[in-house]
């Protein structure tokens, strides 16, 4: 199964960027996203920004993850 999470983008510098997921820095390649900037959220999926989101759904989807994982007694 393949899962992209929503991550913040914190910094970038060329092709490259840094994101913030949920209090983890991750440097991610922004080459298939050229058009995110410091501030926007972006899917990333196998250390690529895939696409844009918005930050509620962004939100909702670290919802669904936090609840998921209680429910399979992982937290």
């Amino acid at each position: 199964m393949c899962l992209a999470v929503p991550a913040q983008v914190v910094a970038c510098e060329r092709d490259d960027a840094v994101v913030d997921l949920q209090g983890s820095r991750l440097r991610i390649s922004r080459l298939l996203t050229p058009e995110a900037v410091v501030g926007d959220w972006v899917l990333v999926h196998a250390g690529f920004a895939i696409a844009r989101v918005e930050e509620s759904e962004a939100m909702r989807t670290w919802d669904y993850l936090r609840e998921a994982s209680v429910e399979a007694g992982a937290g």
